[in-house]
């Protein structure tokens, strides 16, 4: 511990709480100041100024307040604000949620540290995403193309498989790169079984070479749940604005992430918002999410895909609601697609990219993908609404038009949306659309132009 740390020694604490330390106030503190607490034993815990009051200081501690009294405990403040060492040399490392390496090969040389609330980027510096990311996923790549630099949010319920998912995709992307696509992967309060989970997948895979894994494990501290998201967008974009690459940056589960908050925010006996959640939820949540983006001018960009459990499936849940405002469309799994034993169960209806537009058409996907989405998308809504009309007058009310339209959303559920793990490319998923849809008479098809019937549409069968 350096000179200048020891200078700032404090032993003026007055209330410990939860993972919250409060002292009496010191000049020259800052808010976001890096400290360090000595116990009566001699044992060590990192912390961070969380606020700068006239009478008092509120310090929140990473690893927890356990062990930590009010007479015997020493505060040292930095100076400075909490920051990440950065190396290439983190690739193919799975680290706690503190930046702590958890894999057992050792420290972690740094080329350079970074403040872990990164740099904000000025609006008028960005640049406007144009290039998609091909997942393998039909029901993501057709339906709802991720795009380089958005922020695409997957919405799932307690038991869906959203972390296969997650897993899924990353180790696609970096296949479909080519490895030149880098994942940053932070697991918030993960159990030990979803650790060796990911673990295995990545290294299994072969994907570990290509990404940097965060746990947080669900017995680790709360605190570090608030660290994890935010050293992985500092990874995120020391690789992407520093070394020029592309970075996939995946945040499971944002749920965690905001009860922790909410935790925290309880313990500074803060008045609450909607279900608890302190009324900055929405400033916190965007402090992470608009760090996704493109810099004008520069190589590499930061994509993020988090998922956000969805409690009793209640999209109207805050911080669904609010993750929703912040991001760029939303990805929802289904649980009646999940019941039938689809996989993956993206239901597409409600699923929706704003940035679609931007990544796909010639040159890039194929000119026909936004007419064909549209297509898609028309009759699985229709059909769905069938079904409905069918289970109650039957099958035999329907026309044959009818009748075929339910029969696409039978095929497209079960052939385009359940597609399991082997991957798809962007072609081989319009070619299986055209599939369907040449099960459609000419007529009905009312969002395709003639000159793409005309080339892809193989005629209704009988």
């Amino acid at each position: 511990m350096s000179a200048a740390l020891y200078a700032k020694a404090h032993r003026t604490i007055t209330e410990i709480k939860g993972p919250l330390v409060f002292l009496q106030s010191v000049p020259g503190v800052r808010y976001g100041e890096r400290v360090t607490l000595v116990d009566s034993a001699g044992n060590k815990k990192s912390g961070q100024v969380l606020e700068v009051g006239e009478h008092a200081i509120v310090v929140q501690v990473f690893e927890g307040s356990d062990g930590l009294d009010k007479k015997g405990t020493t505060v040292f403040f930095s100076g400075d604000v909490v920051k990440l060492g950065l190396s290439e040399d983190m690739l193919g490392r799975v680290l706690d949620g503190s930046g702590n390496p958890r894999d057992g090969l050792g420290e972690i040389f740094p080329e350079v540290e970074r403040p872990i609330t990164g740099s904000p980027l000025n609006p008028v510096c960005r640049q406007q995403p144009f290039e998609y990311i091909e997942t393998g996923i039909s029901a993501i790549d057709l339906m709802n193309t991720l795009v380089k630099g958005q922020k695409l949010p997957i919405f799932t319920g307690a038991g869906l498989p959203a972390n296969r998912v997650a897993v899924q995709i990353a180790r696609q992307v970096i296949r479909q790169s080519k490895e030149e696509l880098i994942v940053v992967f932070a697991g918030m309060g993960i159990t030990s079984r979803e650790y060796n989970y990911f673990y295995k997948e990545f290294q299994d895979s072969g994907a570990l070479a290509n990404s940097v894994l965060f746990l947080n494990l669900a017995d680790d501290p709360t605190i570090e749940r608030i660290l994890t998201p935010r050293l992985a967008l500092t990874t995120a974009e020391y690789f992407a604005f520093d070394k020029g690459r592309d970075v996939l940056v995946i945040l499971t589960d944002m749920l965690n992430y905001a009860n922790a908050l909410r935790e925290i925010s309880s313990a500074r006996e803060e008045i609450p918002g909607r279900r608890g959640y302190p009324g900055y939820l929405y400033t916190d949540l965007a402090t992470n999410y608009e760090r996704a983006g493109i810099i004008q001018g520069q190589k590499g960009s930061v994509t993020q895909l988090p998922i956000v459990t969805m409690p009793n499936d209640d999209i109207t849940h805050p911080v669904i609601d609010l993750t929703g405002y912040i991001t760029e469309g939303q990805i929802i799994l289904s649980r009646e697609l999940d019941r039938k034993g689809f996989y993956p169960p993206i239901n597409p209806l409600p699923s929706l990219s704003r940035l679609m537009n931007l990544g796909i058409g010639k040159g890039k996907t194929r000119e026909d993908h936004r007419q064909v989405q549209d297509q898609l998308y028309a009759l699985y809504a229709q059909g769905k609404e069938l079904e409905k009309l069918t289970a109650i007058i039957g099958s035999a009310g329907l026309g044959e038009t009818e009748r075929k339209i339910v029969r696409f959303v039978e095929r497209f559920e079960s052939e385009f949306i359940n597609q399991g793990e082997i991957p798809r490319t962007i072609r081989e998923s319009l070619e299986l659309a055209w599939d369907l849809l040449s099960e459609i008479p000419r007529t009905e098809l009312r969002r395709v132009e003639d000159k793409y019937i005309d080339q892809y549409w193989r005629g209704a069968r009988p």
